[in-house]
């Protein structure tokens, strides 16, 4: 891991004293200067600081040719360093063979290199061959090329002009890359037989390190005379490293050996290779000269992948595994090892891999351990591949069923794992059902136990029944549990209406994300704490929160959680804007449709558009999911209200309370106050729903009961006191940026004959996400270093976005942005 970013950096690294402790360390690491196990993202981040300090001096352009070949660590780490370049005087450029094999590589901007014109290809040929050629020998040769440079080259060679006098003609059937190679392989066999087994030594050692290669010649008794044929006929090069002229040489000179003879090689390279400073490379080559199974080697590969998980190449570990268990003998051991291999191989990416290697074990003799965790690998696999649906959770259920006697406390585990991908995935009914056979929890239960039982309490006898045992574990923001299971936290804290709950979950996973630099909680933790921003009416610190987790995702390739942009557009109100990010989000993936379908709710009903509203809020309740469902319900109450659905309305009000009234939040209460003063036009209730709101953070809903309230005064012909509502509705919405709200409160207000007091757009209006989140940590006193570091930018791609924040606000100096009302 990280072997091709550290060739790439090696001339540069006498400037890594000039970066910040945390980067110069992920580096060291990466490199095998320091003990520890690398963060490929903090690798990228800390790779894109250590090149901009060499670009004071002069621009820098950064070449990676047969990017194809990377290490998987280095090929994220560059890729992200390609992603984030943009003021520096710097460019990266990488050469790629298509298909590219790197998810990675395919999301930056390419140019394809199409093959030459015919014109152009005869040009080369003639320059090439300036021997007499037949017409048809020289068309079938541009059309066996394809307008291929190199195939133009070698093809002719691979038989010479004797051979094309009398009609060139390759099967055509075979790829054009097949064809090269058999042209490379036919110049081989003109070679004497020490230099072909030379090529192979230096073939079967892809680091091309000259002192391996003449210790392994040695103790094959190879004479370094047959370097010289070789180097003549321009197949490689032999020099302070051992470089083949292209790739498909050294393909050629493997694939033509044969096995017996690629074994002695690398038995000699096994036998040249330091046991102490490269065990690794010795375990490789000792695999690859084995003839049959050896538990030695086998063992030898499992350590390696031992130390290759240790630097963070998990890619490394899951093929040291894959051939060590293809090297066991012993039925167990091997079962072991390839269960091993295939979780690798899943951590590393490569589910087809990893789902293949399962299918080697499926009819050996496993124990119910085995049995389980076969079943686990498969549902995570499932998971990771297709989100699972019913085929996940059924082969983590059969795994939790698996461990009832074995292993309780596994098998509980399991069956809230399957829960929650069920939940996740929309395939809850099927895992609750399972789960009411969960083997009883230990006593004391933990946590987990507690959230298990609570699950499965709520499907079967309803939130009544469930809020008790769940409640205080939601309350609990800092348990373990919810770091381990943070989407869970989310659903449940929203399930039993609970914002506190939610915002402090969301604010200590930033923090225990922000400490352990973990990639995987922080963008959850930001993405709860965004929606929990935008419920709260602060628009600009939800833009700043989803700022971040979009730089993170953009940084790790990851696809960016979108659910806090639904709500924030749902909430702010713009018709057209939200239309457009509703329509994306369901033309991506259909599993947000309950979201998109509650934000349609809330966006038409701001609108005033009551027969859309009822429809997206119809749909919502329809689909009956943890925690949207019951935020829809009230979404329903007034949309059916207003399109004069007395009885639907009614209906809802009822699965509202139910959920509300078990809670007792402040938050839940006053919702359900003014849903239940819509249906009934009791003015007690929406006083309830006032007091209750009044101290609850969550004030996009306090101002909906002002408003709420304000419109049925209004209608009853109490035009002062609803004034005094519309005015606090009004102000509220219009502060926080919640426009087609805003709009309505200000529309009842001029219904009882007075304007509303018009507000000037806040600051952040006219600024990007992004740009927000720079000037606010820029105004809370941050240096561009510092911004940089947070937001995976180079400092120069920092001041680059203040000069645009500088232009569009009028400003001319940092001070002046700390002093502007709106953006701290």
């Amino acid at each position: 891991p990280f072997a091709a970013l550290h060739q790439l950096c090696a001339p540069v690294l006498g400037r890594l004293a000039a970066l910040p402790p945390g980067h110069r360390k992920a580096l060291e690491v990466a490199f095998g200067l320091d003990a520890g196990i690398p963060d490929p993202f903090l690798v990228g981040i800390a790779t894109l600081g250590l090149l901009v300090e060499s670009v004071c001096e002069q621009p820098l352009l950064c070449v990676v040719d047969d990017a194809q070949w990377l290490d998987d660590s280095s090929a994220k780490a560059l890729a992200f360093l390609a992603r984030r370049v943009s003021a520096e005087r710097m460019a990266v450029i990488f050469a790629v063979r298509e298909p590219s094999r790197l998810p990675e590589l395919d999301l930056l901007p390419g140019l394809t290199v199409e093959g030459l014109s015919e014109a152009d290809a005869r040009a080369l040929l003639a320059a090439e061959i300036r021997a007499p050629l037949d017409r048809r020998v020289r068309d079938r040769i541009l059309a066996e090329a394809r307008g291929n440079p190199l195939a133009l080259l070698e093809l002719p060679r691979s038989t010479g002009l004797a051979g094309m006098a009398g009609g060139f003609a390759l099967p055509a059937a075979s790829p054009l890359s097949s064809r090269i190679e058999q042209s490379f392989q036919a110049r081989l066999e003109r070679l004497p037989e020490q230099t072909r087994l030379l090529l192979i030594v230096a073939a079967a050692d892809p680091l091309g390190d000259p002192a391996l290669l003449w210790r392994a010649a040695e103790l094959l008794e190879l004479d370094v005379t047959g370097a010289g044929p070789a180097e003549a006929a321009e197949l490689v090069e032999f020099g302070t490293r051992v470089r083949f002229c292209h790739p498909l040489v050294r393909s050629a000179v493997y694939r033509a050996a044969p096995l017996e003879q690629r074994m002695r090689v690398h038995r000699a390279l096994a036998t040249a290779t330091d046991p102490v400073a490269d065990p690794d490379r010795l375990a490789w080559h000792r695999a690859l000269a084995s003839a049959g199974p050896d538990e030695d080697v086998a063992a030898e590969l499992e350590r390696s992948a031992a130390r290759a998980q240790a630097r963070g190449g998990v890619a490394a570990a899951a093929a040291f595994l894959e051939r060590s268990a293809a090297l066991t003998l012993d039925p167990e051991r091997r079962v072991e090892r390839v269960l091993a291999a295939a979780q690798a191989k899943l951590a590393a990416g490569a589910f087809d891999v990893a789902a293949e290697l399962l299918t080697t074990v499926e009819t050996a003799p496993l124990d119910q351990g085995q049995r389980a965790r076969l079943d686990l690998l498969r549902g995570r696999i499932s998971f990771a591949t297709h989100r699972g649906g019913e085929g996940a959770t059924a082969h983590v259920l059969r795994a939790a069923r698996r461990l009832t006697v074995s292993d309780p406390e596994w098998s509980r585990a399991c069956y809230l794992d399957a829960l929650e991908m069920g939940i996740l995935t929309g395939a809850m009914d099927p895992a609750v059902a399972a789960a009411l056979a969960a083997p009883p929890a230990p006593r004391p239960p933990d946590s987990s136990d507690l959230v298990l039982d609570g699950l499965v309490r709520l499907a079967a006898e309803g939130h009544r029944a469930a809020v008790p045992l769940l409640g205080p574990i939601v309350a609990d923001v800092r348990n373990e549990v919810w770091v381990r299971r943070p989407s869970l936290a989310l659903l449940l804290a929203v399930e039993i209406w609970d914002f506190e709950a939610y915002a402090g979950t969301a604010e200590h996973l930033v923090a225990v994300g922000r400490e352990s630099g973990s990639f995987h909680i922080l963008p959850i933790g930001l993405a709860m704490l965004a929606t929990v921003s935008a419920h709260a009416g602060d628009f600009g610190a939800a833009m700043e929160q989803i700022s971040e987790g979009e730089a993170i995702a953009d940084a790790t390739g990851a696809s960016p959680l979108v659910y806090p942009r639904l709500h924030l557009a749902a909430l702010r109100g713009r018709r057209q804007e939200a239309v457009e990010l509703f329509e994306s989000v369901l033309a991506a993936s259909q599993r947000m449709s309950l979201s998109v379908h509650w934000a349609t709710a809330v966006l038409n009903n701001g609108l005033g558009d009551y027969p859309a509203a009822l429809e997206a809020a119809r749909r919502a309740v329809e689909l009956d999911d943890l925690a949207m469902t019951g935020l829809a319900l009230p979404e329903l109450v007034e949309s059916a209200v207003r399109s004069g659905e007395r009885e639907l309305a009614a209906s809802a009000l009822g699965s509202l309370a139910e959920r509300t009234r078990a809670g007792g939040t402040p938050w839940g209460l006053g919702v359900e106050a003014y849903s239940r003063a819509l249906v009934t036009c009791d003015e007690d209730a929406y006083r309830e729903a006032v007091d209750h709101l009044d101290g609850c953070r969550a004030a996009a809903y306090r101002a909906r009961a002002h408003l709420l309230y304000g419109e049925w005064l209004r209608r009853e012909g109490r035009r002062r006191d609803a004034r005094e509502r519309l005015r606090q509705a009004h102000g509220l919405f219009s502060d926080m940026g919640a426009e087609a709200f805003a709009d309505r409160a200000a529309g009842e207000l001029r219904a009882t004959g007075e304007r509303a007091r018009s507000r000037s757009a806040p600051v952040g209006e006219q600024l990007t996400m992004q740009e927000v989140h720079i000037a606010r940590l820029v105004a809370e006193g941050e240096t561009s270093k510092e911004v940089a570091a947070k937001l995976f930018l180079s400092p120069r791609t920092v001041d680059a976005h203040l000069r645009n924040i500088f232009r569009k606000l009028g400003l001319t100096s940092r001070k002046q942005l700390r002093d502007l009302p709106g953006i701290r």
